[in-house]
């Protein structure tokens, strides 16, 4: 299973545009996907017809699902910028910069956790001290969506190009908003 767990699973979109697991030969749906990732899971969704990836809009769709039932983990502010970086030259940085500071908060995330369970603490004393330490744990896996999951070592990272003074003052108010999204997220 742990071979498995490496290599993606394989979703096919029908011409119906139903989703199909490959592994357990049944439909799956949007949720389905989601939950497949949460729990550590790659995921790859291939048009059966044309062969095209359709993983990154799947995922997109995803995340507008959720942020549009109300489940925001993304601000407003963000997701401007976000809007605005594709209409500049500085969509060539922002992926970069995303994928470092999402790494960046799984370090800090695993370390936290790490420390947590290394150092004697009074609390572990206490009843239910376990049951709370798994359940912080379930929460910043969910919360990181995988990021720290086994074999899942994120993006891969490029030296960051040299940017334009337009973009360096985009890029640094988008790094402030993330590292205000950053003490949110340790907050919780």
């Amino acid at each position: 299973m742990a071979e498995d767990a490496k290599k993606p699973l394989l979703i096919k979109r029908y011409a119906s545009r139903r989703l199909y697991n490959t592994e357990t030969s049944d439909y799956v749906t949007l949720e389905d996907i989601a939950s497949f990732i949460r729990d550590g899971r790659e995921v790859q969704i291939i048009d059966l017809k044309s062969g095209d990836d359709l993983t990154r809009q799947y995922l997109l769709q995803i995340v507008a699902e959720h942020e549009s039932r109300g489940e925001s983990v993304l601000p407003l502010d963000v997701l401007t910028d976000l809007v605005r970086s594709y209409t500049t030259q500085a969509q060539s940085v922002v992926p970069q910069f995303l994928a470092m500071s999402f790494r960046m908060l799984r370090d800090s995330q695993s370390k936290m956790m790490e420390n947590l369970s290394n150092f004697p603490s009074p609390m572990a004393s206490m009843p239910g001290f376990d049951a709370l330490t798994r359940q912080q744990q379930a929460f910043l896996k969910t919360m990181m969506g995988g990021w720290g999951a086994p074999g899942s070592s994120g993006p891969e990272m490029e030296p960051e190009p040299e940017t334009r003074n337009g973009e360096k003052e985009e890029l640094a108010q988008i790094k402030k908003q993330l590292a205000e999204l950053q003490s949110k997220l340790s907050k919780l």
